[in-house]
């Protein structure tokens, strides 16, 4: 104990430390608990957030940006690889386990850009994932779809309702009659931009 004492701050007594000590590892584990908390949540009768782990590490694929959204959309590899292949432009359809996500947040301006009319992402909305099985899916053009709302008050998601923009129902196939006007591109409406 001599030897930990010395690194003390003067004034600092022993139980005032251990509460810091202890503040700091609760609040660790609480956002551990709240990150993995996502990954438990499934849309009823759907996808489960946990079938895109690791989603935040896929590769970027484009950009769109509403009046109310801004959002980037990702792919993992076995998508971006099709798309470098020439799919959907080449009649081929994706393979099965192509996946992608879509990440909405608010717009906001940006506070340090030079161009005041710059836009930057603001508050998380909510994220959106889509993925290519032919078994599962050959219901709905061989893709299944949900999306989960975040709220930023507590830090959490929770799967979007029939209620919400974009609707989802209980089961994978909210984005079906959306995407039917893109069945000619696999029902994908992003392109994979010159880079």
């Amino acid at each position: 104990m001599s030897r930990i004492r010395h690194l003390l701050i003067p004034g600092l007594t022993n139980r005032w430390l251990a509460a810091v000590i202890g503040a700091a590892a609760l609040f660790a584990f609480g956002a551990a608990i709240s990150a993995a908390d996502k990954y438990s949540l499934q849309v009823p009768g759907g996808l489960a957030f946990s079938e895109f782990k690791g989603y935040e590490d896929w590769q970027a694929l484009s950009v769109s940006q509403t009046d109310q959204a801004f959002a980037l959309i990702l792919a993992n590899p076995v998508m971006i690889d099709a798309y470098r292949a020439g799919v959907p432009g080449n009649g081929k359809p994706f393979p099965d386990g192509s996946k992608m996500a879509k990440i909405h947040w608010t717009p906001d301006k940006s506070a340090d850009a030079p161009d005041p009319s710059t836009k930057v992402p603001g508050t998380l909305k909510d994220v959106d994932f889509m993925v290519r099985d032919s078994k599962r899916f050959a219901d709905s053009g061989n893709w299944g779809w949900a999306a989960f709302k975040y709220d930023a008050a507590s830090g959490t998601f929770t799967p979007a309702t029939s209620a919400d923009q974009p609707p989802q129902e209980h089961d994978a196939k909210c984005g079906f009659a959306c995407h039917t006007i893109v069945q000619a591109k696999d029902y994908v409406f992003t392109a994979y931009p010159r880079r």
